[in-house]
């Protein structure tokens, strides 16, 4: 199986402190290998950090929720009704909007989750962009979802690439923009500069660099009159 190296979809993280945890090696990770280890480099980074796991130059809505495993770097700003947890980072910049659900996720330096975005056990790149209703499942449909077992493989050039593990959600690579209302995972891997249109539904699957991925367009609705069965085009 072709190693995925991170480093090909993210950046490393640069700027304060969190470049000189385990984080800042991000890229050199093959992307099974990262997830194997992830709770591990997560509890080397905290004891590196010690009590500056979050910055004092960060915004944290009263109303919102963070983690005591979770890491937030400078300039960060976490909104209103939002809920970060379960050993998350948020690097250099990063935001999150109103409303979003940020469990076990990487969010690079700069990027922004709009309103309503839910990821699980992703990672996001530098300066990508999330619009509302954004989410990223993590585990397969199984017949107990509370326990699931169905390893997360997905789909590359080279062939099947095996996860190893039964959750995991997305690499959403650096400045990836997205439109609203879209669902994507388990196992995804958008390269950077890429574009994914609203409506999308994604999983399984690896995306090149500088791809856009489109769902059928809104001008192939139709609407169709209840009595007289007349079905016309929209303009």
């Amino acid at each position: 199986m072709k190693p995925l190296l991170l480093g090909d979809y993210v950046t490393t993280p640069t700027y304060g402190q969190l470049a000189a945890t385990p984080y800042g090696r991000l890229h050199t990770y093959d992307l099974a290998d990262f997830l194997a280890r992830w709770p591990e480099l997560h509890e080397e980074a905290l004891a590196v950090l010690g009590e500056d796991r979050i910055h004092p130059s960060a915004y944290v809505h009263p109303q919102a929720i963070v983690g005591d495993d979770v890491i937030i770097g400078p300039s960060v700003s976490v909104h209103e009704f939002s809920t970060v947890r379960k050993g998350s980072v948020l690097c250099a910049g990063a935001s999150v909007g109103f409303n979003c659900e940020v469990t076990a996720a990487f969010v690079g330096e700069g990027a922004v989750l709009g309103h309503r975005i839910g990821i699980n056990h992703t990672i996001v790149g530098n300066r990508a962009h999330l619009s509302a209703g954004v989410t990223v499942a993590a585990i397969a449909v199984s017949a107990d979802m509370s326990r699931p077992d169905r390893e997360i493989c997905l789909r590359t050039t080279a062939g099947m690439y095996r996860c190893g593990t039964t959750q995991f959600g997305a690499v959403i690579g650096d400045k990836v923009q997205t439109g609203n209302n879209i669902s994507l995972g388990p196992g995804v891997l958008v390269g950077r500069n890429s574009q994914i249109d609203s409506g999308v539904t994604l999983a399984i699957r690896a995306v090149p660099d500088n791809s856009v991925v489109t769902a059928p367009h809104t001008a192939q609705t139709r609407i169709r009159s209840r009595n007289a069965g007349v079905e016309e085009m929209l303009p």
